[in-house]
This record gives structure tokens, sequence and C-alpha cells, in this order.
């Protein structure tokens, strides 16, 4: 599993070091149901620093988790097809 977090997105490291640590986590839930191959989650769009002032806030890690689970149940759904 990779995981990018440009700059452009988020623009403290502590924010993106939270944000990849929050893909590893949601990936390893989801690794039994995805395909054996190399994954990549690339960060596409930004975190609103006014919505989000502290990136160890628990209401950045419930949208960054809610988030991902999307993706990956999407990416699941998919897979399977």
């Amino acid at each position: 599993m990779g995981a990018l977090v440009p700059k452009r997105w988020a623009r403290r490291a502590v924010t993106r070091n939270a944000i990849k640590r929050q893909i590893y986590n949601v990936s390893q839930d989801f690794e039994p149901q995805l395909p054996a191959a190399a994954h990549v989650v690339r960060l596409r769009a930004g975190f609103d620093r006014k919505q989000f002032i502290s990136a160890t806030s628990d209401l950045l890690k419930q949208a960054v988790r809610a988030e991902l689970q999307q993706l990956f149940a999407a990416g699941r759904g998919k897979a399977g097809a």
C-alpha cells in the first residue's frame, strides 16, 4: 500500500503524516478483501485548515477515515466485479 499526500493539499507535515497513518490503518481493515496488487492512495483535495485546525483532532481523523472507508468499499466492489 502506498500513500501520497501532496504538500499542496496538506501544508503541514504533521497533517500529511496523520493522513498517511489513517490510510495505512484503514487499508489493513480492507486488505483481505482487496486483490493482491500494488495499491496507491493519493490525496486529491485538501482539508480546510479553518474547519480542521489541529492535525491530530478527532474531527479530522473521523473525516479522513470516513472518506477512506468509502474509497476502499468502492474499490472492493470493483475488484469483485
